[in-house]
């Protein structure tokens, strides 16, 4: 049998294991996609209230035990094959006083209590919707407030050293209470660039900086001193050429040297901020590296601080997502994984294996092939259950800015095969999902989710 070829069942026969399709409008089920594996009896019974009496399956696509009960009709339900024989002699858009007569007629009479309950899943569908819009308008204002507030630091701190300082304690303080506060922070990928590379590395490392922090169970106390040090470990950029702030791979050796030399031009205006010790030894640390690698003093890992070890291991996961030229960006996923299997000794293995936990496999930003073949894109990890990301999934039949984000952890059928570059994805896929040039992070509460494998 043809891994396409189709059935139809009662919708009373549904089980387990059935791979179906709903023949129905995107925003007429509350379903993510309108084919999939039934996994649990909460979907069966939801497919019910939609107030069909048969729905489409394969077979081959479906588990063999689910098979051995099922009793198919080769062709589809009366009325829907009416349906499908007025589609197939009309010009699109046109419907004849016959085909309006065949449809009253050969349609079945649908109880009031499934229509309702169709009613509800839509609306229920349309609140999900709006609910991720919202969140993510909210995390992308934030993002947006965070990179306002560090300009204002940016100008303040060779002049008005006091006030920079202010500022950046006020930016991190209301960080580091949200993320503190009762539930679980998730990681979100943000919609789009949000603004100039020099406000959103401090920015981004400030925030994943955090939340490692959180996860390595940092006090309070710390927590606030690496939040602060992470915002104003590149400030000394400012005093270099422009063309100097970003390393690239062809500066020579005098360039390197100069480059570096952000590193004690960042300490300096941080100790006119008079930033505590810790802040300073941070910042002084944020390129140096356990094995004594790293610049510009090769400290090793018993010299260096904890919210060292945080703010370098970011601040280079960072850099390698979002390099000065965009020819030289890994993915999420390829940073991670080269981070991991080459530089392992270059960093802290506790914070190392931490950051690995709280990223997941898939860090936000990756784009990844579904156990089904799909494609998808991770927008959000929640550090409680990295293993099981929430991803948008390209699908032709709901539009792009209508698809709903599903959570991995209740779609099994959705599992992840293997990470992919963008240039591997198929046109429509790579126009669908859009896969962000530069990858913003802020974080949000973590989601729940229903059982039907829906986001909430």
């Amino acid at each position: 049998m043809q891994d396409n070829q189709s059935m139809w069942i009662d919708v009373a026969q549904l089980r387990r294991g059935l791979f179906v399709q709903l023949d129905l409008g995107w925003m007429d089920h509350p379903f993510p996609k309108g084919s999939f594996r039934i996994v649990s009896d909460d979907q069966i019974s939801t497919i019910r209230a939609l107030g069909l009496s048969q729905v489409r399956y394969f077979p081959a696509q479906s588990d063999a035990e689910a098979l051995e009960d099922a009793t198919p009709r080769s062709e589809a339900p009366e009325s829907v094959q009416s349906v499908q024989s007025v589609q197939a002699t009309e010009r699109p858009g046109e419907v004849t006083p016959q085909a309006q007569v065949e449809v009253q007629v050969d349609a079945p009479e649908a109880d009031a209590a499934p229509a309702d309950d169709a009613a509800l899943l839509r609306a229920q569908r349309r609140e999900k919707l709006n609910a991720q819009q919202r969140s993510l308008q909210v995390c992308e204002r934030r993002f947006n407030e965070a990179m306002r507030q560090f300009r204002r630091v940016e100008e303040l701190a060779s002049s008005k050293p006091t006030a920079a300082r202010e500022q950046s304690q006020a930016l991190v303080s209301g960080c580091v209470n949200d993320i503190l506060g009762d539930g679980e922070s998730a990681i979100r990928l943000l919609s789009e660039t949000m603004g100039d590379r020099s406000a959103e590395h401090p920015v981004n490392v400030m925030v994943i900086s955090l939340l490692l922090g959180k996860a390595l169970g940092l006090p309070l106390a710390e927590m606030h001193t690496l939040g602060v040090a992470a915002l104003v470990h590149d400030l000394g950029k400012s005093k270099l050429p422009e063309r100097m702030r970003y390393t690239d791979p062809g500066f020579s050796d005098s360039e390197i040297q100069l480059y570096r030399e952000h590193v004690p031009h960042s300490l300096a205006m941080a100790q006119r901020m008079a930033l505590p010790p810790e802040a300073l030894a941070a910042v002084a640390e944020h390129h140096e590296m356990m094995d004594g690698s790293g610049f510009p003093l090769q400290l090793r890992g018993d010299k260096l601080s904890t919210a060292g070890k945080i703010l370098a291991l970011v601040n280079h996961y960072d850099n390698l997502c979002n390099p000065a030229r965009l020819v030289n960006a890994l993915t999420p996923h390829e940073a991670l994984s080269l981070i991991f299997a080459q530089m392992k000794s270059r960093f802290d293995s506790l914070t190392l294996g931490a950051f690995i936990r709280m990223m997941g496999v898939y860090p936000p930003g990756s784009v990844v092939q579904l156990a089904n073949d799909g494609f998808a894109i991770v927008v959000s990890v929640n550090s409680a259950r990295p293993l099981k990301p929430r991803v948008i999934v390209h699908d032709v039949s709901v539009p792009r800015e209508e698809a709903l984000i599903v959570d991995l952890e209740n779609a099994p059928t959705l599992g992840i095969r293997r990470s992919m570059k963008p240039s591997q994805l198929p046109r429509a896929a790579l126009d669908y999902l859009s896969p962000r040039p530069r990858v913003c992070y802020y974080y949000e509460r973590a989601a729940g989710a229903d059982r039907s494998g829906q986001t909430t």
